[in-house]
């Protein structure tokens, strides 16, 4: 990726950077190292915090997340946890992590997960709420609560809407580790590489994304989620309507005009 900027925002537990102004790309960074990056209420409510602002900024187009140190997430911080025993703190917890995750998908940019070391549990969860994910090929992923006793109810959820049932199901009841090529394999992320070409895998898929019209891929990761829980005849009446309205944009006359005329388009976005 390009040299960083000046962070947007730093403090002990979150970095965010915005990497190039011109593609419109930001980078949130864990910044928990020493905790393997756990997700703490402070950590989710910091990430919260960010994804809401980001979420309404028109110049940001792709959002990274990424960690610092070894490790990419552990999940939940257990340390945390455990100093809390009653059911409220647990639930509310819990129901923080999924408004997170939810606004993952949600939100009108596309966010790659870059995972440069081990992901279990909620942080398995994080690679699977994310719309995109690269990974070194040392990197691990498990949904590991199984083995404390705790089945990984939550990330079941978006692990079980990446991978196949079978595969899933198998990660969540066994806790096993599977490694990066095996979740390329499950769909659980999009490409693998050597650790000193991630970012230059991670690029190339940012510049094939912002390469295209706003306008497109903000219309086209709305619909995408929202049909996912349709009948495939409600999805087909769905996506017909917003194919309609997305034909009425700008830029689809000014794409349609350059491939006919065998130029590059030059999109206006929203």
């Amino acid at each position: 990726m390009t040299q960083p900027d000046t962070p947007l925002h730093t403090d002990d537990i979150l970095v965010l950077r915005k990497d190039d102004r011109e593609q419109g790309v930001v980078t949130l960074s864990l910044n928990r190292p020493a905790q393997f990056n756990t997700l703490s209420v402070d950590v989710l409510s910091a990430m919260q915090a960010a994804l809401d602002n980001i979420a309404q900024d028109d110049t940001i187009r792709v959002v990274v997340i990424q960690a610092m140190g070894k490790a990419f997430c552990a999940g939940h911080d257990l340390k945390q946890m455990r100093a809390h025993s009653d059911a409220a703190f647990h639930r509310a917890l819990f129901q923080q992590c999924s408004q997170m995750m939810l606004t993952i998908n949600r939100m009108p940019q596309v966010v790659i997960a870059r995972v440069q070391g081990i992901a279990t549990a909620a942080g398995c969860q994080l690679v699977a709420a994310c719309d995109l994910a690269v990974a070194a090929e040392h990197a691990r992923f498990a949904t590991s609560g199984i083995n404390v006793g705790l089945f990984c109810s939550t990330p079941a959820v978006a692990v079980s809407r990446n991978l196949p049932r079978k595969q899933a199901f198998e990660m969540l009841i066994t806790g096993e580790f599977i490694d990066a090529h095996t979740a390329l394999q499950y769909g659980l992320i999009n490409r693998v590489a050597p650790a000193e070409q991630l970012d230059q895998v991670l690029q190339s898929l940012i510049s094939a994304i912002t390469a295209k019209s706003s306008v497109a891929v903000k219309t086209g990761k709305d619909m995408f989620y929202k049909q996912l829980d349709m009948s495939v005849a409600d999805a087909y009446d769905y996506a017909s309507e917003v194919m309609a309205c997305n034909m009425m944009a700008d830029d689809v006359s000014e794409g349609i005009d350059a491939f006919v005329e065998k130029r590059q388009a030059v999109w206006k976005g929203c």
